[in-house]
């Protein structure tokens, strides 16, 4: 081999041997970057927390239009207001604003539905309060569970609600206001205990599980106590005229009539009954809750009669009054247990995310689960373990077309 030839070799030779070299480290380890290193082969420095949250979207879904909009539209006004001041005060989480998205699901429990649906799907919230009625709720209840967003009902009493037909609780579906059966009871203790009655008379709507359920939980508790059901009666949502019901309820003996019912229905009920002559109390439930009733029936029919709610405008506590005061500054109008019951789950659902620590729906549902002595406008809320909270009743008393605090009870 010639001298030429044997250097180009050689001189290959060590350029290949150059660049092996040059492809370790000096420490004789690939020169791959480390996990936990940078490009440099230090070690990489903490990226910082998660992008700070700005906005946090709750969906809204009650009643504007419709049969019982007023229920509706006095929630909205107490949830509003409740996260004005809540993003007044500095919002949540550090500074997220909350962003209340409220849709219309117009009385109807298939709008609900859907309403639920697009809160969900296309607005993104993370969680979801609603609706006003037992039926409207049920209707969005399906959908909360299936994508695992928590619902909050403020005013739906039903029992089903957070409980399935297995008895099961609704792992997503919570309430701040009293189930139906509690109500029941403490009616029925009133009327018995305070007003000295001993023949009821009783009619309820037959379409409505909130109705009907009141109705039998009454009764048989009035029965239990001593007293006597003379007369039961139902009705459907077209009917108009109740006089010869309520004929019968007279000639019957009834000495209180109870009517669990929606206030659009026990207006006209009540009306006709003192038309007719009746002058022994009507007592109702947290559905008589409207200024619409005195519009329907009258004030001076409505004196003597009495129903359970959720909370008085009247308590002297100044929680109560803080709330009263700032509503009607607002508003221009007494809120009602509705807009109460809205006040205090929109001020729930802000403290859930606070101690959840994140915009997290799954976070959210299990810190709503833990919630204890959570001081509310309508008392003290803790849950069970039903989702269901436990909570004093107020009996109202209707005196010239005005509530009055008579008295509260807690369920025994």
């Amino acid at each position: 081999m010639k001298f030429g030839k044997k250097l180009s070799l050689l001189l290959v030779i060590l350029l290949i041997a150059g660049l092996v070299v040059g492809c370790t480290t000096p420490s004789g380890e690939s020169g791959e970057k480390k996990e936990g290193t940078s490009e440099s082969g230090e070690p990489a420095k903490e990226t910082g927390e998660a992008a700070k949250v700005e906005e946090i979207k709750i969906g809204v879904n009650y009643e504007l239009s419709g049969d019982v909009a007023t229920f509706g539209k006095q929630t909205v006004n107490g949830i509003l207001l409740a996260f004005e001041e809540i993003n007044a005060a500095g919002g949540v989480l550090d500074g997220a604003t909350i962003k209340p998205i409220v849709l219309d699901n117009k009385s109807d429990a298939a709008e609900s539905t859907s309403v639920a649906t697009k809160l969900i799907t296309q607005e993104k919230v993370v969680v979801h309060l609603g609706a006003a009625t037992t039926g409207d709720t049920l209707a969005a209840v399906p959908v909360a569970t299936q994508y695992k967003v928590p619902l909050v009902t403020t005013s739906a009493t039903n029992p089903k609600v957070t409980v399935d037909d297995n008895g099961n609780t609704r792992e997503y579906i919570f309430r701040t206001c009293f189930i139906d059966p509690p109500q029941g009871i403490v009616g029925a203790k009133f009327a018995y205990d305070d007003l000295g009655a001993r023949k009821a008379a009783i009619l309820y709507d037959t379409t409505n599980d909130y109705s009907k359920g009141l109705a039998q939980v009454f009764a048989e508790e009035f029965e239990k106590l001593g007293g006597e059901v003379v007369a039961e009666e139902g009705f459907v949502k077209e009917d108009q005229d109740f006089r010869a019901v309520l004929t019968n309820f007279k000639n019957a003996g009834a000495d209180i009539i109870y009517v669990p019912a929606y206030y659009e229905k026990v207006g006209k009920i009540i009306s006709q009954g003192r038309e007719l002559g009746i002058d022994a109390p009507f007592l109702g439930a947290d559905g008589w809750d409207s200024p619409v009733l005195v519009e329907i029936a009258g004030a001076d029919a409505l004196n003597n009669t009495f129903f359970t709610n959720h909370y008085s405008p009247q308590d002297p506590s100044e929680k109560v009054q803080k709330f009263v005061k700032a509503y009607e500054e607002k508003y221009g109008e007494t809120p009602s247990s509705f807009a109460a019951l809205g006040y205090d789950a929109a001020y729930l659902i802000a403290d859930a995310i606070e101690r959840a620590g994140a915009a997290d729906p799954e976070k959210i549902k299990d810190a709503l689960a833990a919630t204890k002595d959570f001081d509310a406008v309508t008392g003290k809320l803790t849950f069970d373990e039903q989702h269901n909270p436990v909570k004093e009743i107020a009996i109202i008393e209707m005196v010239d077309g005005k509530q009055q605090l008579r008295t509260k009870k807690m369920p025994e």
